[in-house]
């Protein structure tokens, strides 16, 4: 089971503007779209974050900055995996500029064919705009594991880290931003902040170990989608809760509770479930969301986004839930 924003200030903070968080995988890898940015492309979102007037948060400040309201919007660039293809085309480009970014890598994946060894590692960790983030042992389906094989496989991924650069990060992303109740448990003690793969603006009131990203690829790279997502707000909530994943209830049970100052009446949400992506069926009744579902999910993630326009614009975000029992093409 999984619960959302367990531990929150219970308070709305109406002028915070939240850290846009961004994730890419690889550069110049046309045979891969689904992971894969062109690096023309990638330039041009970097130069349209810079052009708007906004700037890279180095990840070092996070800790600084998480527990604060934030009244200009920050990015954060972040890039999972720590493929080769990154170390050769886009590292150059983000050196250069002293563009902050994190880089997540998976310990067992070092050195191997199409990925960066532990030199190069070293070489780019050594920028004071670069931080480097633990991706697990294996990146694997962890959410598959046995708990007790789960903390071995993250065990190894510090041990190795330590070992190598002197220091376990403080980040962690879950491979393919899966986790359970217990994993992330184990997760926040022995990291500061954990990042997932469901889409959403980082603000004070979001669990620090379920943060979102926006995933960026050939499909959901192009530029108007991105200008989209450079303007977009935080929308604040109390607590998202998912229930009855483990009791293997599909569709499960799904509710959001908004803060009393919250305007919601206006709010628009989409899900997964079914044969694709549609509008969903939502209740709100004392600023308690709720999803009626229109059929049971049959892929392995569930997803529900959901958004808002005030006068100040957009406001987005996004939830993801796991059904270990369905595989996914």
């Amino acid at each position: 089971q999984i619960s959302y924003s367990d531990e929150n200030y219970n308070k709305y903070f109406e002028n915070e503007k939240g850290i846009v968080s961004i994730m890419y995988h690889r550069f110049n890898e046309s045979k891969y779209p689904s992971t894969n940015i062109q690096m023309d492309v990638f330039m041009q979102h970097v130069s349209n974050i810079r052009n708007s007037g906004y700037n890279f948060l180095n990840p070092k400040l996070l800790s600084k900055i998480f527990f604060k309201e934030k009244l200009e919007k920050k990015f954060l660039l972040t890039i999972d995996d720590g493929y080769e293809s990154f170390y050769e085309y886009a590292w150059p480009y983000l050196r250069k500029n002293k563009t902050p970014f994190l880089i997540f890598i998976s310990t067992q994946a070092i050195g191997k064919k199409g990925y960066m060894n532990w030199q190069q590692i070293k070489e780019i960790e050594s920028y004071d705009f670069v931080s480097i983030g633990n991706h697990s042992h294996s990146h694997d389906y962890l959410i598959n594991f046995t708990f007790n094989d789960f903390k071995k496989d993250i065990k190894k991924s510090i041990k190795l880290f330590k070992s190598n650069l002197g220091y376990n990060p403080i980040f962690f992303s879950y491979p393919f931003g899966e986790w359970n109740f217990q994993q992330k448990k184990f997760i926040s003690e022995n990291f500061d902040f954990a990042f997932g793969q469901h889409s959403g603006v980082i603000d004070i009131n979001k669990d620090q170990y379920e943060l979102p990203r926006f995933p960026i690829n050939e499909k959901y790279g192009e530029l108007e989608r991105f200008k989209f997502i450079i303007d977009l707000l935080p929308l604040q909530y109390k607590k998202i809760s998912i229930e009855g994943i483990e009791e293997k209830m599909n569709p499960p049970n799904f509710a959001v509770e908004f803060f009393k100052e919250q305007k919601i009446d206006t709010i628009n949400c989409f899900s997964n479930e079914g044969d694709g992506w549609d509008n969903s069926k939502i209740i709100i009744n004392n600023n308690v969301l709720e999803i009626d579902f229109r059929d049971k999910f049959f892929t392995r993630r569930g997803r529900i986004n959901c958004s808002i326009k005030d006068n100040e614009g957009w406001r987005w975000f996004g939830a993801q839930f796991v059904f270990k029992d369905i595989l996914e093409n």
